[in-house]
């Protein structure tokens, strides 16, 4: 019986060692934290998201399974949940009244909504190699073409192309993915 224990605890420590924290938070730690300040425009409480990410990731080492998807995926998924987490807390605390109503800080706060929607398109843009986020943002978020983004890295403006039908394929194909989950 104590053999069977022992061989037990040895599968145990195997599965539960696929998850190696100082490591994952070397790799992760800082694309994780870029994520978290986009989403709520706050350092210190994207941050705290950080570190509450791998505390939680910590807690539940024996749920990652590598077959199942990358360590990546599986941080951002914690990490996702910790966000609204973070959001409804926010919404829920009461404000201070005042006798001026400032309309430019209450038209600039974003909605729940919003808030999932931005989560959803950085979400999707982790999933781009460097190159292929870096022609997205530049041509369709920020709004320059193609001439000015080929002038400003030495990209030929054809590759630049290139890269933007695959990189906005690829964004689809997640999108499209989630709706059906």
């Amino acid at each position: 019986m104590i053999t069977l224990d022992f061989r037990r605890r040895r599968r145990e420590a195997a599965r539960v060692g696929d998850f190696d924290l100082p490591t994952a938070f070397d790799q992760h730690a800082s694309s994780m934290l870029g994520f978290a300040v986009n989403l709520l425009r706050d350092r210190a409480l994207a941050e705290d998201c950080v570190q509450e990410t791998f505390l939680r990731a910590w807690r539940a080492r024996e749920g990652f399974d590598p077959a199942r998807g990358p360590l990546r995926t599986w941080l951002f998924a914690i990490e996702r949940n910790v966000i609204i987490d973070v959001q409804r807390s926010l919404a829920r605390m009461p404000t201070i009244a005042s006798n001026q109503v400032d309309d430019d800080i209450h038209g600039n706060r974003d909605s729940a909504s919003d808030t999932v929607e931005k989560m959803r398109v950085a979400e999707a843009l982790a999933l781009l190699s460097p190159e292929h986020r870096q022609v997205v943002v530049a041509v369709h978020l920020a709004g320059a073409t193609y001439a000015e983004l080929a002038q400003s890295t030495g990209v030929p403006a054809g590759t630049l192309r290139t890269r933007s039908y695959y990189a906005l394929r690829i964004l689809r194909g997640h999108f499209e993915s989630q709706e059906e989950g």
